[in-house]
C-alpha cells in the first residue's frame, strides 16, 4: 500500500499529515505535482510537464488497488473510485460510489452556471479543524486496513 497525493492544490498541512503518518506507519508516498511546483520531503515526487490533467493522468498510471489517494479533484476521484483501496478529500471526508454521483452533479452544475454568465461562491475557505479531520480520516484507514505503529 502507498498514499498518492495529488499535491498541486494540496494544502501544506494535508501534505505533513501524509508524510508523518507515512513515516510512522512505514508506507510509501508518492507526491505527484506538475513542474510549475517544487516539493521536498521524505516521500517520493513525481513531476509531470503541466497540462490539462497531467498530474490526473499520471496519478492513474501510479494508482494500484491497495492505495489510498489524496486529491480535490471529483473527477479524478470518479476514476479511481473503483480502482484504489480509498479516496480522501483534504478536507477529510472519503468519496465513495454513493456520494459521487452528486458530487460530480454539482460540479456539472456550477459550470452550467458559469458558462451561463453567472457566478458560483467559488472554493470554500479550509476550516481550522480540517487537518484534524483528515488526520482522522487518514488514521481511521490505516487501520482499517491493520496497520498499526
Amino acid at each position: 500500500m502507498k498514499i498518492i497525493v495529488d499535491a498541486d492544490a494540496c494544502p501544506r498541512g494535508v501534505k505533513k499529515i501524509c508524510e508523518d503518518l507515512s513515516l510512522e506507519y512505514r508506507l510509501d508516498l508518492l507526491m505527484i505535482i506538475d513542474d510549475s511546483h517544487e516539493l521536498q520531503g521524505n516521500y517520493r515526487v513525481i513531476q509531470v510537464e503541466k497540462g490539462q490533467d497531467s498530474v490526473d493522468h499520471e496519478i492513474v498510471r501510479n494508482a494500484e488497488k491497495d492505495d489510498i489517494v489524496i486529491t480535490q479533484d471529483y473527477g479524478l476521484a470518479s476514476i479511481l473510485l473503483e480502482n484504489t483501496y480509498a479516496i480522501l478529500h483534504p478536507d477529510g471526508f472519503r468519496y465513495t460510489r454513493f456520494n459521487i454521483d452528486q458530487l460530480m452533479f454539482q460540479r456539472h452544475m456550477g459550470n452550467k452556471i458559469r458558462q451561463a454568465g453567472g457566478r458560483t461562491k467559488g472554493p470554500k475557505k479550509r476550516k481550522a479543524d480540517s487537518d484534524k479531520k483528515f488526520r482522522e480520516a487518514l488514521l481511521d484507514l490505516l487501520v482499517k486496513c491493520g496497520y498499526r505503529v
